[in-house]
């Protein structure tokens, strides 16, 4: 297993992504931290998994669920409480294409 390390850059574009404003120390602290992170999966990664069986769960409950009750919900105006952008009583975000597709 070769030993990872972010560079900052990787850092800021994590942050960017998770629309998180970092100083230059928290960034410093996420790199070492997350490095860590990718090392640990690297080594998850190298595991000899061939013979063990898939599991999905292992409580053998099949179906609990409750019954579906109409409770109290948020306001428009709570949910959009905080939100960036609104309009109309919606979310604002930017567009996500660039061009049309049909």
């Amino acid at each position: 297993m070769s030993k990872t390390s972010l560079t900052s850059q990787e850092v800021k574009h994590i942050a960017k992504l998770a629309d998180l404003s970092l100083t230059e120390v928290e960034i410093e602290k996420f790199r070492e931290q997350l490095s860590k992170v990718v090392e640990y999966i690297q080594t998850l990664s190298s595991v000899d998994v061939k013979n063990v069986k898939v599991t999905g769960q292992i409580t053998g409950f099949e179906n609990v669920t409750r019954e579906d009750e109409p409770a109290p919900s948020l306001t428009g105006k709570e949910a959009l409480s905080n939100a960036k952008n609104t309009d109309n009583g919606f979310i604002k975000v930017k567009a996500i294409f660039d061009e049309k597709t049909e």
